[in-house]
């Protein structure tokens, strides 16, 4: 099942091979369109996946700060997300077709 990230018109994420942790699809880098996402100082640290760190998505000049996360280096439980990026803040994530 191919799934896809969208906000404001545009595809932030497309793939096929998502991994699905606590209801988000996380998808791996190599999916996710750069182009769309700026830096961001925020971290937040979950129990059992780790320190996360945030993109803000920035779509024809509209910012959606931190609608991006991933784990850069998450705890053991957590191994099969790391480095992959999961999406909320009115990003819909939907299957693609």
């Amino acid at each position: 099942m191919t799934m896809r990230a969208t906000w404001n018109g545009a595809v932030l994420a497309e793939s096929d091979d998502t991994v699905v942790v606590e209801g988000n699809h996380y998808f791996p880098p190599a999916a996710v369109r750069q182009e769309y996402f700026e830096d961001s100082d925020t971290h937040t640290t979950c129990p059992w996946k780790g320190e996360a760190s945030y993109r803000t998505v920035v779509v024809d000049g509209k910012r959606n700060p931190d609608a991006a996360w991933f784990y850069p280096e998450p705890r053991s439980a957590a191994a099969e997300i790391a480095g992959r990026f999961a999406f909320w803040k009115g990003v819909e994530v939907t299957e693609a077709g």
